[in-house]
């Protein structure tokens, strides 16, 4: 194993230190891992905070600041944060507005984040509500999961779903819109290589040179099936049919095209070039796009396309100003 790491046991730590110097625009809370806005929003303002395993960057304290997250709690690699970490968070960012949770579906995330609202609301009198991303069209149930794992829409939830609440949308209006951004998105990755988990030291799992992962999941997760790496027009293919299989999406939509990690951004682009036309051919207007590494897993080579059937409001949410590590445009 060749890391840019101290030791296995202070990657997260060192990490932190490391956001800490080189972004003015957040601030760390070390004992608990958060990442907090450096600025906060005013009183009467809904907060929105999320969190996760590391290993996923820039998700998810890549995208703390205007426009997007409040906060974003690090767990261990892979493993979700704590409840005692969500609940310091939940209290530290609600405005007297009321505070999301935006959750991915592992049964981890989901479980750790339920406990923490409860805290949060028992201790503090702070109205928690709470959306689970489950946007993977790969598998129904997984590893980690009971139902679909969440995965790329998570990062085009915290995106409008930060937009509304910064321009004063209440809780139940911004806890609707994150509950139809969810639905009206779809999800597919494949695998190149395995990640390498730094505590593990070895590859999560024996993926030969001539085979690719069809359907994996952000920590490693087996996907739908495996066979012979093929040319990138044929793995697009493999990425959009089952996205369309499973739902409308003809209309107006914003299409991210995500590397998990290993792959170069020459890559990601030459992917992205394959899935645009399949997609238009299909109905789908593609009004918006990102393409880039957004929600990774650590050095795995291979990528993910997430396809958001969006309306007029999610597209100005959109397009609203964001200043955040991980995205940036607008303001």
């Amino acid at each position: 194993m060749k890391k840019l790491i101290n030791a296995p046991e202070t990657v997260i730590a060192d990490a932190l230190r490391g956001i800490e110097a080189a972004d003015s625009s957040v601030r760390i809370d070390h004992q608990h891992r958060i990442i907090y806005r450096a600025d906060p929003k005013p009183d009467g303002k809904v907060a929105v905070i999320s969190g996760g395993g590391t290993g996923h960057e820039p998700l998810h304290g890549g995208f703390v600041g205007h426009g997007m997250l409040d906060a974003a709690c690090a767990g261990e690699v892979f493993t979700s944060p704590t409840p005692d970490q969500m609940q310091a968070a939940t209290k530290e960012v609600d405005r007297g507005a009321g505070v999301l949770h935006i959750v991915k579906n592992y049964t981890g995330d989901v479980m750790n984040f339920e406990m923490a609202a409860e805290l949060a609301a028992a201790e503090a009198g702070v109205e928690v509500a709470t959306v689970v991303t489950n946007d993977d069209v790969a598998v129904q149930d997984s590893l980690y999961t009971a139902g679909r794992r969440g995965v790329g829409v998570t990062v085009l939830v915290e995106k409008i779903v930060g937009a509304a609440a910064e321009e004063g949308r209440d809780l139940a209006a911004v806890t609707d819109l994150a509950h139809r951004v969810n639905e009206g998105g779809r999800s597919m990755g494949m695998a190149l290589t395995s990640c390498t988990v730094p505590a593990a030291g070895k590859p999560t799992f024996d993926l030969p040179d001539d085979q690719m992962e069809i359907g994996i999941g952000i920590h490693g997760e087996p996907g739908r099936h495996r066979e012979p790496l093929a040319p990138a027009k044929d793995i697009a293919a493999q990425l959009v049919e089952p996205i369309l299989a499973d739902t409308d999406m003809s209309g107006p939509a914003i299409v991210m095209l995500n590397g998990m990690g290993g792959s170069p951004l020459l890559e990601l682009y030459l992917m992205y070039g394959e899935v645009a036309p399949l997609l238009e051919k299909a109905g789908v207007r593609i009004a918006r796009t990102l393409v880039g590494n957004y929600i990774t897993s650590l050095d795995m080579a291979g990528c993910s396309l997430t396809v958001l059937k969006a309306d007029d409001d999610m597209l100005a949410l959109w397009d609203a100003p964001v200043q955040t590590a991980g995205l940036r445009w607008g303001r």
